[in-house]
């Protein structure tokens, strides 16, 4: 890790700046440009006075050099790069409006955990089904989200349940779908590209005939899988033939969100938008909330908006001293 020394810089400490001039300190992450200025990521553990994580030097470009002469620094629009990441889930929200009007039958999405990809389809899907939270029926709801385990006569019956048109079913990390041979069979009739989609149940069995399920029907409406599987990655030749044949038939979003920095800009993103603002918390507070994530990425139990919201959580909690509560509840030791 290279050590620089700061020419000329601040930084954040007991609730007020303190000029670190003079101070060397071992560079974590290159020199960038953010909502408050530019600022380098150094390592705060070994220096007196310092709390023992990763911290923020607030400096211009010129504001460091490194022992061994100048240091090489890129510059990136923080700002520029929230903004595709914005039009990106904009599309995701785009389509699945296009699966409620029933123009796409189907759509895998596909990212990592905590970066809010249940979020946009259910918050479009919901405004779509007010009438029935209004009325308190659950029956005239068009859409339900599936989480866990699910069989393949399970699926079958979900499916006729939800088979009229501008219905949507949303499976939500329940990964026993995609997985088991049976049930990938039957996902395969239900959004084949032709016209009449007509899903068969040829064996016996009493949860059809208890249920009121036909063994055949005709699904018209339209599915949308949330999953943190790359479809890519998968080894099993005869499920990643499965796989393929399923993404055949249905329009696939992969968020792309796989490194550090981009979970970072989509924390950013969503922050910047709101998510914050039923804690009722100083914008200040919020930034430093969002530059403790970001200073210490590398050693949180999980870098996405859950852990947001914890430290949110203990911000509003615990005022005084929620940055020590959160090294000892969000972070490895």
């Amino acid at each position: 890790m290279q050590n620089i020394r700061i020419t000329k810089g601040t930084c954040k400490l007991n609730g007020g700046l303190e000029d670190v001039s003079g101070m060397s300190f071992p560079l974590v992450e290159e020199f960038k440009v953010g909502r408050d200025g530019g600022y380098v990521t150094v390592d705060g553990r070994g220096s007196p006075g310092f709390p023992s994580r990763n911290i923020r030097i607030m400096c211009s470009e010129d504001g460091f050099e490194s022992a061994g002469g100048a240091v090489t620094k890129g510059i990136e629009s923080d700002e520029q790069a929230i903004e595709r990441m914005r039009e990106r889930f904009q599309m995701l929200e785009d389509m699945t409006r296009a699966c409620k009007k029933g123009d796409v039958r189907a759509m895998i999405v596909s990212g990592p955990p905590g970066v809010g990809k249940s979020h946009g389809v259910e918050k479009v899907l919901g405004k779509h089904d007010l009438l029935a939270d209004i009325a308190g029926d659950s029956k005239l709801k068009k859409y339900e989200v599936v989480k866990g385990a699910m069989s393949a006569i399970g699926l079958y019956c979900k499916l006729f349940q939800y088979a009229d048109k501008d219905n949507v079913i949303v499976f939500d990390d329940c990964d026993s779908v995609l997985l088991d041979d049976l049930s990938l069979n039957i996902l395969k009739a239900a959004l084949d590209s032709k016209k009449n989609r007509t899903i068969h149940w040829n064996t016996d069995s009493y949860k059809l005939r208890n249920e009121g399920v036909p063994d055949s029907f005709e699904f018209k409406g339209s599915a949308i899988f949330i999953t943190n599987i790359k479809f890519d990655n998968v080894k099993s030749k005869k499920l990643r033939d499965h796989l393929e044949a399923l993404e055949s038939r249905c329009h696939y979003i992969d968020l792309t969100i796989d490194s550090d920095r981009d979970k970072m800009l989509r924390i950013k993103q969503i922050t910047s938008d709101g998510m914050l603002d039923a804690y009722e918390l100083s914008n200040e507070t919020v930034d430093d909330i969002i530059e403790f994530i970001e200073t210490n990425k590398k050693r949180l139990r999980e870098l996405s908006l859950r852990t947001v919201l914890k430290v949110a959580d203990l911000a509003k909690a615990f005022p005084s001293k929620w940055e020590s509560m959160a090294e000892n509840t969000v972070m490895r030791r």
